[in-house]
C-alpha cells in the first residue's frame, strides 16, 4: 500500500541522517576511522562501531515501522543480528529503546564506556527528521500487509562507508569507490510468490555543500503490484556512450563488479563493445541501472543476497525491467517467455547463515528485456567453459522465517 512505502521512504531518511551523522559528528567520526590505523589496539572496537552503525540502521527500520503498522516488524529481515558482546564479555541485545536517555545508556554499555560518543549516537537516533515526497501523493495502491515481507541491507558497500572517499570520479556517470557506492536498500516482497512489489533506495552521500560541507542524499523507489507500476521521477537519463554497436545492432553498457572472474569480464566487453565500468556494492549498481547509467548489471558470482537485490528488483520491475539469474539465463534452449527472477520468500536448503539467502547463480539486473535478450544472445557464444560456478541447487524450499536474522 502507498502508505507503507510513503513510511519505508520517511525511515530511509532517517537511516540516511544516521549514517550521514556518524560520518560528521566529531565523537562518531573518530570511531569510525580507527579501522583505518592497521595494527592499533583499538581494531576491534572499531569493527564492532562499523557494525553498529549498521544494526542501529536496522533496529531503527523495524521499530519505525512496527509503530506505524503493527505486527509487521516479524516479517522484516536484515543483514545483521543485534547482539553485540562488549570489552567485558557482556552479550548486549541493542534495540531502540523509548527515551533518548535509555537509548544512551544502552548504547554506552556497547560502547565500552564512552558515554559521550553514545550520547551522540543516541540524539541522533531520536531526532525527527523532514521528509517529504510529492510523486507519492498520487499512488493509492492497496496491498494487504499479511502478504509482505521486507528485506533490509542497512548500509550497503560498508567498506566505502568506513574509508569516505568523497574525491572519486565517476566514469560515464558512474562512481567506482567512494561515498557515493553507499546505499541503504528495504526491499518488499510477496511472501506467497517471493516475488518483489516495492523498493526504496536511499543514496545518503550524492552532494557535499561547499559551505557547510553537509551532504545531501537522494531517494529512489518503485512499486510493482497487481499490474501497477510506478516508480519515483529519475534524473535526466545519461548519455548514449560513443563506441561501435554489437553484431545485431545493440548497442550495450553494462557495470561489473571489481571481484568478477576475468574470463567473464573480458566476455562482458566484448558483448558491449568495451562499455563496461566497475563500481563498488550491489545496491549501488543496482542503481546505476535504475538511473540509466548502465542498461545492465552482471554477477556471476553467488556473493550478493537477497537483502541486496529486493530493492533494486523491485523499482525495476516498475519500470519494465527485473533481476534474473544470470546461470539460469544463459542454460542452453531456447529463451521462455519469462526469464527466471529472483525471489526473496525462500532459502537454500541445507545451507546454514547467510548462505541461505546467496543470490546463486548469479545475477543479471535489466531495464528492459529486450536489452537483457540482446546481452544473453551476445555473451553466451563468448563465455569459455567453466567460466560460470556449477550447476544450481534444487529449488529453494526453505521460507523466510519470522522475526529471524537473515
Amino acid at each position: 500500500m502507498s502508505a507503507i512505502l510513503r513510511e519505508l521512504l520517511r525511515v530511509s531518511e532517517k537511516a540516511a541522517h544516521i549514517a550521514r551523522a556518524c560520518r560528521q559528528h566529531d565523537a562518531l567520526f573518530e570511531l569510525l576511522i580507527e579501522e583505518k590505523k592497521g595494527e592499533d589496539k583499538n581494531k576491534k572496537f572499531a569493527l564492532d562501531f562499523k557494525t553498529l552503525a549498521d544494526v542501529l540502521v536496522q533496529e531503527v527500520i523495524k521499530r519505525h515501522m512496527e509503530a506505524k503498522f503493527p505486527g509487521l516488524e516479524e516479517k522484516i529481515l536484515g543483514e545483521e543480528s543485534n547482539e553485540f558482546t562488549n570489552a567485558l564479555g557482556e552479550k548486549i541485545v541493542l534495540r531502540l529503546c523509548p527515551t533518548e536517555a535509555e537509548t544512551a545508556e544502552l548504547l554506552s554499555k556497547v560502547l565500552n564506556g564512552n558515554q559521550p560518543a553514545a550520547a551522540a549516537l543516541a540524539k541522533v537516533v531520536h531526532e525527527d527528521v523532514p521528509f517529504a515526497d510529492q510523486a507519492l501523493d498520487s499512488v493509492q495502491v492497496a496491498i494487504p500487509q499479511d502478504t509482505m515481507g521486507i528485506w533490509v541491507d542497512p548500509i550497503d558497500s560498508t567498506h566505502e562507508y568506513i574509508q569516505g572517499c568523497a574525491d572519486v570520479e565517476p566514469s560515464h556517470g558512474v562512481f567506482p569507490r567512494g561515498l557515493a557506492c553507499v546505499t541503504i536498500l528495504i526491499g518488499v516482497y510477496d511472501l506467497q510468490s517471493g516475488l518483489p512489489l516495492m523498493g526504496v533506495i536511499n543514496q545518503p552521500f550524492v552532494t557535499l555543500d561547499p559551505v557547510t560541507h553537509r551532504w545531501e542524499g537522494r531517494r529512489y523507489w518503485g512499486l510493482s503490484y497487481m499490474g501497477t507500476n510506478v516508480h519515483s521521477p529519475l534524473p535526466p537519463a545519461a548519455e548514449r556512450w560513443a563506441g561501435p554497436e554489437a553484431a545485431g545492432g545493440a548497442r550495450l553498457s553494462a557495470v561489473v563488479s571489481a571481484s568478477e572472474r576475468e574470463a567473464v569480464r573480458a566476455a562482458l566487453a566484448r558483448a558491449c563493445g568495451g562499455r563496461v565500468v566497475r563500481a563498488a556494492g550491489a545496491g549501488y549498481k543496482g542503481l546505476c541501472v535504475v538511473r540509466g547509467l548502465v542498461d545492465l548489471y552482471v554477477f556471476s558470482q553467488d556473493s550478493t543476497f537477497k537483502w541486496d537485490s529486493c530493492a533494486p528488483h523491485a523499482i525495476l520491475r516498475a519500470m519494465g525491467g527485473g533481476v534474473a539469474s544470470l546461470r539460469a539465463c544463459l542454460a542452453p534452449g531456447p529463451a521462455p517467455r519469462e526469464r527466471p527472477q529472483l525471489l526473496y520468500h525462500r532459502g537454500h536448503p541445507g545451507a546454514r547463515g547467510v548462505d541461505r539467502w546467496a543470490n546463486r547463480g548469479g545475477l543479471v539486473a535489466y531495464r528492459s528485456r529486450p536489452q537483457l535478450e540482446a546481452l544473453l544472445s551476445l555473451l553466451a557464444p563468448l563465455l569459455p567453459p567453466g567460466a560460470l560456478p556449477a550447476p544450481e541447487d534444487p529449488p529453494e524450499d526453505q521460507p523466510a522465517p519470522v522475526g529471524a536474522r537473515a
